[in-house]
């Protein structure tokens, strides 16, 4: 064989190797981009912390996921002043971990004594954002809410006329309406007269669990949004129901039948800016939990973003994910959208069984145990 031809040869073979290399390398980058996700830093727009040694385990887990959170007011007393409500933060800012920037947006608690110049402070101050409307008795540390709504009219106005966010329990409370119907109805006898009232009211309809209400904030104007927790996204009344009660599914509102998860997911996952992200997580001791009179709420804080992500995947939609979780809260708000970015893996993630929770006690996140399809580095 000629020195020619085996030098042609050589070319051949290192030139073929070359391809494969280059087509391997290209394997690699296309296996990782469709495994990775990276999104703009995503906020947390409803999330309870609660006060005192809950804030050791509630402040990190949060902040661990989210650059900003609004940090809801039902404490025991209840955040009603401005004053008490940068109080309040301070108490968070100190159980933040060093290295993590997190920004605790507040809340006051709308009561049925609230006076209306009120309104102005939080139109002034840099720190709170809105206020929250609780019907009296709809959920946990709810005995001081807003008993009848007409008796709020006159702090509605300034609400109005300041474009400070209401953000709304959209439930009604009666005796007699059967539980699973208690949203329905508050669109129909409390939300739709209001805003027919002050039409002009910027609204949070918090944590919405049916297609009334998903449809509700859909046919009205911009200045009324929603929020959608992730157990709404991926679970339904039969999780929580069937082959026994499962309390750790228990929350308010609370889980309804599939069709209504069904449009839930349909909606925060079309890119429509009136929904964004709201976890309503809700720390209960896992005593408190597990008895014959468990306390309503779903720890999620510590794997938020990766249910959410489990979520959008479910439905091929994880491209509208930084939207829903990073964009659209922060516009609604008219606050900056966050520049820093977070990156999701897809490998598999295991829940924590359980996690340390005030003195000696334990607390059982959503889903624990379980696995996750995704996983925040």
């Amino acid at each position: 064989m000629s020195c020619a031809l085996v030098n042609h040869l050589s070319v051949i073979v290192v030139t073929i190797f070359t391809l494969y290399a280059l087509l391997f390398v290209l394997f690699l980058s296309l296996k990782y981009a469709l495994n990775t996700l990276t999104l703009l830093q995503p906020d947390d727009w409803h999330a309870h912390l609660r006060d005192g040694l809950a804030l050791k385990r509630t402040v990190p887990d949060l902040a661990k996921q989210f650059a900003r959170a609004i940090c809801m007011p039902n404490l025991v007393p209840p955040v009603k002043t401005v004053e008490e409500a940068l109080a309040y933060r301070e108490r968070i800012l100190a159980h933040v971990p060093e290295g993590l920037n997190f920004d605790p947006r507040m809340v006051l608690y709308f009561t049925d004594h609230t006076p209306p110049d009120e309104v102005r402070k939080i139109k002034d101050s840099e720190f709170v954002n809105a206020i929250k409307l609780y019907p009296a008795g709809a959920t946990t540390n709810s005995d001081n809410g807003v008993s009848e709504i007409r008796k709020v009219y006159a702090v509605s106005e300034q609400l109005e006329k300041h474009q400070v966010p209401l953000l709304l329990h959209g439930e009604v409370t009666h005796n007699h309406v059967d539980i699973f119907d208690r949203e329905k109805r508050f669109l129909d006898e409390i939300l739709s007269p209001l805003l027919k009232q002050f039409p002009k009211l910027k609204v949070v309809l918090e944590h919405i669990t049916t297609s009334d209400a998903a449809n509700f904030v859909l046919e009205q104007d911009r200045n009324v949004a929603a929020t959608i927790t992730p157990q709404h996204l991926l679970f339904n009344r039969n999780d929580m129901l069937v082959g026994g009660v499962k309390p750790h599914f228990y929350c308010l509102p609370i889980l309804k039948r599939q069709t209504h998860q069904t449009t839930l997911l349909e909606v925060a996952t079309s890119g429509n800016p009136k929904f964004f992200l709201g976890t309503d997580s809700a720390p209960h001791a896992q005593h408190a939990k597990e008895n014959a009179c468990g306390c309503a709420g779903c720890y999620s804080a510590p794997n938020a973003i990766e249910l959410y992500a489990q979520a959008f995947d479910q439905v091929g939609k994880l491209e509208r994910l930084e939207g829903f979780a990073s964009i659209f809260g922060a516009d609604f708000y008219g606050l900056p959208r966050n520049t820093s970015t977070i990156t999701l893996v897809k490998e598999e993630n295991t829940v924590a069984e359980s996690f340390d929770y005030l003195d000696g006690q334990k607390i059982i996140p959503l889903h624990a145990g379980k696995t996750l399809q995704w996983r925040k580095v």
